[in-house]
């Protein structure tokens, strides 16, 4: 089995002929079929506009599949007090999996008091909170915000808080992994580690990286498998992960048992 714990439904370039959302979840499923993933958690945006959909809009065009999460996109300055009441009705009813945090998106860091109501509801409810750290896809992003240092503080602060690090912190990997290494409520995602497809020697510079990762901190019971599509590929991630030295038993929790786990994946 193999769960896809980060994907997206925006307009990037890959997707910037395909105007309607319905054709891009059309798009995200075959993908899904020609990669033998079985199930996807598509990430709402920082914002809401023409190219990048509510987290009701994704919710309501996704019943009709099976093999399709969501975890909602949360900011102090696109979303209010009422987007997240109507979110904790989405979670009763099964329909979001998590919350995420774009720090570097939003110039704010992750330990702003003013995400502490998001925190808070991540732990009445038992999902995750996702966290953007390392580089952002915009060039308005600011990084001071998105290194996964920050994080640490959430960490110790909110111990019953299941943290998601997305994207290893690229190029702060180290930093990320004195972060999970240190507090066992964090977890990671492998995630939009490269834009397109890996190249041969790009691939072999971040699988040293997150080899040394896992030695540092651990047998990966923290690792999650995730894309980044439409901005990373799925064939060549798959290509990527197959060369990192996971021992087997351990495998699995990677590629599906993690993430099965932590979303509430039946």
């Amino acid at each position: 089995m193999i769960i896809d714990c980060h994907v997206h439904v925006n307009q990037y370039e890959l997707t910037r002929n395909v105007p309607l959302l319905e054709d891009r979840l059309k798009m995200l499923q075959t993908e899904m079929i020609s990669n033998n993933i079985d199930y996807s958690i598509i990430l709402s945006s920082y914002k809401v506009n023409a190219e990048r959909p509510s987290t009701k809009q994704i919710i309501d065009k996704i019943k009709k599949y099976d093999n399709l999460g969501v975890v909602a996109g949360f900011t102090i300055d696109n979303h209010t007090d009422e987007d997240l009441k109507a979110y904790r009705q989405f979670i009763r009813d099964g329909q979001i999996k998590g919350l995420k945090i774009y720090s570097g998106y939003e110039h704010y860091y992750p330990y702003d008091q003013r995400y502490q109501k998001v925190y808070d509801t991540c732990i009445e409810f038992g999902i995750p909170a996702m966290f953007h750290t390392g580089d952002t896809y915009s060039e308005r992003g600011k990084l001071r915000y998105a290194r996964p240092l920050n994080l640490d503080e959430v960490a110790v602060d909110n111990p019953e808080l299941k943290m998601v690090l997305c994207h290893l912190g690229n190029p702060w990997i180290q930093d990320a992994q004195e972060v999970i290494y240190k507090n066992k409520n964090v977890y990671a995602d492998v995630s939009g580690l490269v834009v397109g497809s890996f190249d041969h020697f790009f691939e072999k510079m971040i699988k040293d990286k997150v080899a040394e990762l896992i030695n540092y901190a651990g047998e990966p019971r923290y690792l999650l498998y995730g894309t980044d599509w439409p901005i990373s590929t799925m064939d060549s991630y798959l290509n990527f992960v197959a060369k990192l030295r996971i021992k087997r038993e351990y495998r699995d929790r990677f590629m599906y048992k993690n993430a099965k786990e932590l979303f509430k994946i039946s």
